[in-house]
């Protein structure tokens, strides 16, 4: 069975926010690294928008490789957009010939995907992992924690309303002073 991953950048003081971090070559690296050993990546529709600015770079590359890697695993990966407003992702006015629209709800789409042979699927969409942690279908938890405090944004864990009691499995440090900590449900 495939394994559900949910990665996304954080705050130290737990918001998500995509200017907040400290997005460097390492991190960069890192994630490149996720996306290549990925299956599949879930997004909602505001993150799906959010990371279209990567086609940039596809089209016209940086010269700063850890960014340009990066751009071209997150065009190659298959992606599953879940939106109630998005029409399409037609590559022509809007979006990736690698994203799809989902034509299933999450949980179903979700419980058909883990069945299917293939590597891990990613959740890279702060909505997604709410609503999958609270279906009890997350694997795994990479967190990237950033030394940065926001001070306000979007918390990762609004509306959850049970207990989760989570195993640290392990941790990455990389030179900016973000770490990655590696979570899997404890069982209890």
């Amino acid at each position: 069975m495939r394994k559900l991953i949910a990665g996304i950048n954080m705050t130290l003081d737990g918001f998500c926010d995509h200017t907040a971090g400290i997005p460097d070559e390492e991190i960069h690296q890192h994630y490149t690294e996720l996306l290549n050993n990925g299956g599949v990546i879930l997004y909602g529709r505001i993150t799906y928008q959010l990371m279209l600015f990567w086609q940039t770079l596809i089209k016209n590359p940086s010269g700063e490789k850890s960014m340009d890697d990066f751009a071209g695993a997150i065009d190659k990966i298959p992606k599953i957009v879940f939106s109630h407003t998005l029409k399409n992702t037609d590559p022509i006015v809007m979006g990736w010939d690698s994203a799809t629209l989902s034509d299933k709800p999450l949980e179903e789409m979700v419980l058909e995907l883990r069945q299917q042979p293939g590597k891990d699927i990613l959740v890279g969409s702060r909505s997604l992992i709410i609503q999958l942690m609270k279906l009890n279908l997350i694997d795994e938890y990479q967190l990237c924690i950033h030394p940065v405090v926001a001070g306000s944004g979007l918390p990762l864990f609004e509306n959850i309303n049970d207990k989760t009691i989570l195993k640290l499995i392990k941790t990455k440090t990389f030179s900016s002073g973000a770490i990655t900590l590696y979570y899997e449900p404890s069982g209890q």
